[in-house]
């Protein structure tokens, strides 16, 4: 009998409610789900959306941000793609498109909205979460503080969750802003994923 989480994934990889918005955007693309999970992962990576490189290789986090996650995590690139560990979830599991100026979309909520409250009840009781980045803050955490707040009040919610800033090379300008995050965070959440990943 298939695990439920099998059964969702190919639902999710299946998806077309996106079809229409995605052939207003800019880049004209049909929708690609990048859905990255399997049971028995421990870590949660919840994520913003698909970039256009992931959309092209359908592989999540393939990418500048993600070399700069998986540092942030301590761990390479064998352990990160290793499904039946780490399970990427974003917010939408397409890649939302660009607007007329070449910026990201956001993430359509009818992703998150269709998908993820039948997801994390499938997954089960993960023991880390890493929230990446505003939009995965408020579906996960419901606040409407700024990612630096939310970021900043880390230790309210650690050692499950730790919410992060986007890894993304933009945001290269806020961590040189914040010393604090690498210098305090990273290493309560690089010996976090070490314990629940090595157990």
């Amino acid at each position: 009998m298939a695990h439920p989480l099998d059964r969702l994934r190919q639902d999710i990889t299946g998806c077309t409610l996106c079809a229409g918005r995605f052939a207003t955007t800019a880049t004209r693309h049909a929708p690609r789900p990048v859905a990255w999970f399997r049971p028995g992962a421990q870590v949660l990576v919840a994520g913003q959306a698909p970039g256009l490189r992931v959309h092209q290789s359908g592989i999540p986090f393939d990418d500048r941000s993600g070399d700069r996650l998986r540092d942030w995590m301590g761990i390479g690139r064998d352990t990160f793609y290793d499904q039946s560990r780490v399970a990427v979830i974003p917010m939408a599991f397409c890649f939302p498109g660009y607007d007329a100026k070449g910026s990201d979309l956001p993430p359509p909520p009818i992703c998150a909205e269709t998908w993820h409250p039948r997801l994390m009840q499938a997954l089960g009781e993960v023991r880390l979460i890493l929230l990446v980045g505003g939009y995965a803050h408020r579906w996960h955490m419901g606040t409407r503080a700024n990612v630096t707040e939310t970021v900043a009040g880390w230790r309210d919610h650690a050692p499950r969750v730790f919410p992060l800033p986007h890894p993304s090379w933009r945001n290269t300008g806020w961590l040189k802003k914040n010393p604090w995050f690498e210098a305090d965070l990273l290493p309560d959440l690089k010996a976090r994923v070490s314990e629940v990943l090595d157990d």
